[in-house]
């Protein structure tokens, strides 16, 4: 690590392999917390380039605990969060509506780290029961086509990272790494991110992979599609602007996004909406960014039409049963 940090001290960047093994070595307890704490501080000091993220991201994969899913062909819709908006939970909710069409869901989330609830946090609160057991998770699956990874019990490396981050108390590459180490590596994802740096990495990281993804930026700072202004997408090989008219809505005001004050009133708005009493705003934008995901899926599909699928899957209940079949 002396010799990384010198080398890294004069200016350079490191390869993916360097950036790899870095982090593999860390990840694996190799370093002390100092030491690891002025690793991190480099990339406070500069941007983290794209080719460093992309080898952080392949020892995160490997240091991860195996979780083969692979037979479901599972979608995941996740985004960075570090947008400072405070919207209620878009991207799980997306992730029950694709759900309710029959797409199974291998969704990869924490508690929250910005805003008032995460993933975690909502589902938990629901009666969800995290586990990292294998047939635990295909069970959920195959009741529900929705199962839920929660990062921490998939992480084990998190066990010499997390203190640093702690102590430090800055935002580090890890803020925007999570999306990308998914332990069941979906087959699918949907992937949002809260600025064109952060879409510009995860482009050029995603382009290297054999995933079938979309990566979405709201041009006015949302990590999905938020139906305040145009999102910006990519797949691969291609860009696009999307305007809220592009799925057949109508720009709406950001303060019909707002997620609550606590984790009950963001589980309360999330119920609401399943159960079909939340307001045409957080519908929409539910359903926008899961008709994204199924768009994925359904290549052969319009926009338009995965809109009416996803707006079927909201409105006939059958996103709702999918969170019943899994919390009772």
């Amino acid at each position: 690590m002396k010799e990384l940090l010198e080398y890294l001290f004069t200016g350079k960047n490191l390869t993916r392999e360097q950036a790899k093994q870095s982090l593999f070595e860390v990840g694996q307890g190799k370093h002390s917390d100092a030491e690891f704490a002025s690793f991190l501080t480099v990339f406070r000091m500069r941007p983290v380039a794209s080719e460093e993220l992309a080898g952080f991201r392949d020892a995160m994969d490997e240091l991860s605990l195996t979780t083969d899913l692979s037979e479901f062909n599972g979608i995941d819709v996740v985004g960075t969060g570090g947008d400072g908006k405070n919207t209620f939970n878009i991207s799980t909710l997306a992730c029950f509506l694709i759900a309710g069409t029959g797409i199974n869901v291998t969704k990869h989330g924490n508690y929250a780290a910005s805003s008032t609830s995460g993933s975690s946090n909502v589902l938990e609160y629901l009666g969800y029961k995290f586990s990292n057991h294998i047939n635990r998770l295909k069970e959920d699956l195959l009741k529900g086509n929705f199962c839920f990874l929660h990062a921490p019990l998939f992480h084990p490396a998190m066990k010499h990272i997390a203190p640093v981050r702690r102590a430090l108390k800055v935002q580090t590459f890890f803020n925007i790494l999570g999306p990308m180490i998914n332990p069941s590596s979906p087959k699918f994802q949907v992937l949002g991110v809260n600025n064109e740096v952060n879409f510009n990495h995860y482009k050029k990281v995603y382009e290297t992979l054999d995933i079938n993804f979309v990566i979405v930026n709201s041009t006015d700072g949302y990590d999905e599609v938020s139906l305040t202004d145009n999102a910006h997408i990519a797949l691969k090989n291609t860009e696009r602007i999307l305007s809220p008219s592009d799925f057949g809505m109508e720009k709406i005001a950001p303060e019909k996004l707002f997620g609550g004050e606590t984790i009950e009133e963001a589980a309360k708005i999330f119920m609401n909406i399943l159960e079909n009493k939340g307001t045409p705003e957080q519908n929409n934008a539910v359903i926008a960014n899961a008709a994204l995901g199924l768009q994925l899926v359904h290549s052969d599909k319009n926009l338009i039409e995965c809109v009416g699928m996803a707006r079927e899957s909201l409105e006939s209940g059958s996103a709702l049963r999918k969170l019943e079949a899994i919390t009772t």
